[in-house]
């Protein structure tokens, strides 16, 4: 889970001025001890992006023993003897490769960044040199000067000259590899961020390659000072306890850090985009969670998101809509940035086999983020509902009440699969002014973090981007349901199992439904053309959508007469599988249904014939899920029956069942369907996420046993621009 304290820490990352970069041996070289030419190109590339950005970039880089190892050994071997070359060769003294292998890295670093018109500077330094502070005086001159003209200073230990002995098996003096000596200058040039970067995404409580082994978003000293961490990478002398050190003192030192790979094209970048990639290390990290067990980061996060929503309650509601228009624009920008991690999920989806049905769900479909954008622009331009006043009373002289709408609180939102309900919520959560808790399906992790990056990132700093947090990890969500004190509503939006699994674990109210069982019932005076046209879009709109037609009713006259073989075929000439309830499955040859009370979620339907449109309203109260439920026909006394009598959600006449949708419904966007009685029901927006409060004005008054009010209760005219202050 990411943490309020993290979130604002990585959220400052993208402010950060000052980087300093260091690259580990195992990022500049291959396996086989070769330079990683086109990692580093694009590490080049990536500074040259930061560079554009405005800000400066320092280089630290190993490496340069292991590439003059390579190169001291490639020349051995041209002129040793094959029979020379059986017998054990000696180990490569250090420093002499050091010497060799500086001048072909700084070689490589000066091409790479040519390429891309960027200049650089090697500068060598041993440890001696920072005990003079003279020395430190004049390498923050040449820095600033270095960086005021556009030139990365890239740095290397000098070990071809250094006085110590190598293999170092200390961690004693000013700085002693090349981790130190970037924590060290982070701290010497007043730098904003250090990122180390290996040959993994981070820090693991376990080997990388255990599975059961979690990446750590925030490293706490208290807390993982138990894990360790292998002595050393595969090449060089460092390795990941040399990083975290280093990354600890550069923390405490106020300079934000963090371990990520280096193996990416955009590690660094994403990094400076503030989004939940590496380990982060910080001096307040150890307020931010205590304990192992993320119960108290969970209700940090919790209690983080009622703060910033009691925050964005007082704002005016110009500025409320000022935000939403900002979180719109903001997915618009960086729409191409969404799709490329929404496609990167789909590859994923599909590598590891998911349903077809849930990888549909997946799918941002091109115009989407601008469909998603027009949705909350229109949100932004309803009228604010926050202190609406709904009723007003005298309750006696000089003792005014008002019932105004006021936000939940806090909202936990738990979805599958659907990364475009992401924004559809947030937005629907900042203008009904409540805190948000985002819980979305594993296989849209990558569309789910940029999306979350984008609307906060979009959020003033008078709010806070802990308004709508993020959740990772299904484990966290055990930790928030328990939390009934901060959290207000939950509202999952997914499979039968998923709704039963949060309302059997949890105290909070939980709005949503369970199943998506959507009935359309052809009447006999139905018109057959317009019947097919709405069957045919209730089932193939979009099959994976909860209101999706599951089931579908004919009058058995229609059986009779022929119109429901027509029907049923023109389902299939579409490529819908059939399935048939006992009515329709030997009459029209279709293999029986299993279960009358099936959500498809693809192109299949269940087919049933019945007596008549009673017949018709019991069955859809038997099998389906009261979501959507819809009548065709040209008896409008029937249709009526049917509207009053089905006890569903949303009841159509003449309509497909793909328009009960909030945004079709002109909400906005929906929060989900709500199958539930109490609360809201349908389609739920801004409206269904408002409670009420009372507020009393008064002259004085007491209660005193009542002796001395004379209660009048008389209804006074609601005004947009306030009450009449004291009933009169």
């Amino acid at each position: 889970m990411s943490s309020p304290g993290e979130a604002a820490a990585r959220h400052a990352l993208k402010n950060a001025r000052r980087v300093v970069i260091k690259l580990g041996t195992a990022v500049v070289t291959r396996p086989d001890g070769h330079l990683a030419v086109g990692r580093l190109g694009c590490l080049c590339e990536e500074v040259e992006a930061l560079l554009s950005e405005g800000r400066q970039v320092i280089v630290v880089t190993s490496g340069s023993v292991g590439v003059g190892r390579q190169k001291l050994r490639f020349q051995g071997f041209m002129r040793t003897s094959f029979k020379d070359l059986q017998k054990p060769q000696a180990e490569l003294e250090g420093k002499p490769c050091a010497a060799i292998g500086q001048g072909e890295l700084t070689s490589l670093y000066e091409s790479l960044f040519h390429q891309v018109d960027v200049g650089c500077a090697q500068l060598l330094v041993t440890e001696r040199e920072f005990a003079d502070l003279e020395f430190r005086d004049q390498l923050r001159s040449t820095v600033n000067s270095l960086l005021d003209h556009r030139v990365v200073p890239i740095f290397n230990e000098n070990d071809a000259i250094s006085t110590r002995h190598m293999p170092y098996k200390d961690a004693s003096g000013i700085f002693w590899d090349n981790d130190s000596l970037a924590a060290l200058l982070s701290l010497e040039l007043e730098a904003d961020a250090l990122i180390l970067l290996s040959d993994i995404d981070g820090l693991y409580t376990g080997p990388p390659t255990d599975p059961d082994s979690v990446l750590i978003n925030t490293y706490v000293k208290n807390s993982h000072d138990e894990i360790k961490f292998g002595e050393k990478s595969r090449v060089g002398r460092g390795g990941m306890t040399a990083k975290v050190d280093a990354a600890l003192k550069a923390a405490m030192g106020g300079v934000t850090t963090v371990i990520a790979s280096g193996l990416s094209n955009d590690g660094v970048l994403r990094v400076l985009r503030g989004e939940l990639v590496g380990t982060l290390f910080h001096k307040d990290a150890h307020l931010w969670a205590v304990g192992k067990s993320g119960k108290s980061a969970a209700r940090d996060m919790a209690v983080a998101a009622r703060d910033a929503s009691r925050k964005l309650q007082a704002l005016s509601p110009e500025k409320r809509k000022e935000i939403l228009l900002n979180v719109a624009d903001a997915l618009v920008k960086r729409e191409e940035e969404i799709i490329d991690q929404n496609n990167h999920d789909v590859r994923l989806a599909e590598i590891h086999r998911v349903a077809p049905a849930l990888i549909q769900r997946l799918k941002l479909k091109p115009g989407r983020i601008h469909q998603l954008a027009e949705g909350i622009r229109a949100i932004a331009e309803m009228p604010d509902p926050i202190a609406e006043t709904l009723a007003c009373t005298q309750v006696a002289e000089s003792l005014v009440l008002e019932k105004q709408r006021w936000p939940l609180g806090v909202l936990l939102v738990i979805f599958e699969s659907r990364p475009d309900a992401m924004p559809q919520i947030a937005a629907l959560a900042i203008r009904s002014g409540n805190g948000l808790l985002l819980k979305g399906g594993k296989e849209a992790l990558n569309s789910n973090r940029i999306i979350h990056e984008v609307i906060a990132s979009a959020l003033p700093p008078d709010v806070g981007p802990s308004l709508i947090g993020l959740v990772t990890t299904r484990d966290d969500i055990s930790d928030l349901l328990k939390l009934d004190d901060v959290i207000d509503l939950v509202i999952p939006r997914g499979s039968n199992a998923l709704v039963n699994h949060i309302k059997s674990n949890t105290k909070i109210a939980v709005l949503g439904h369970a199943d998506g069982v959507c009935h359309v019932y052809v009447d006999k005076a139905a018109n057959l053309r317009m019947a097919k046209r709405i069957v045919l879009d209730a089932k193939m709109d979009y099959p994976a959508a909860c209101n999706a037609m599951e089931t579908l009713l004919i009058h058995e006259d229609l059986a009779k007469s022929g119109a429901a073989e027509e029907l049923i075929k023109e389902l299939k000439a579409n490529g819908i599988v059939l399935y048939g309830g006992k009515g329709a499955a030997a009459p029209f040859h279709l293999p029986p249904a299993a279960n009358l009370h099936h959500e498809y979620g693809a192109l299949e339907c269940t087919v049933e014939i019945v007596p008549d449109m009673e017949a018709a309203i019991q069955h859809i109260h038997s099998h389906g899920s009261a979501h959507t439920d819809a009548i065709i026909t040209e008896d409008k006394e029937a249709a009526e029956k049917f509207l009053a009598s089905v006890d569903s959600a949303v009841v159509v006449h003449n309509a497909s069942t793909r328009f009960s949708d909030g945004f079709r419904f002109g909400l906005g966007a929906e929060v989900g369907i709500s199958t539930s009685r109490i609360h809201a029901r349908g389609p739920v927006g801004v409206e269904g996420l408002l409670t009420t409060r009372w507020l009393l004005r008064g002259a004085g008054q007491v209660v005193n046993k009542d002796k001395d009010v004379i209660y009048t209760h008389k209804a006074l005219p609601v005004k947009k621009d306030g009450v009449i202050s004291n009933g009169n």
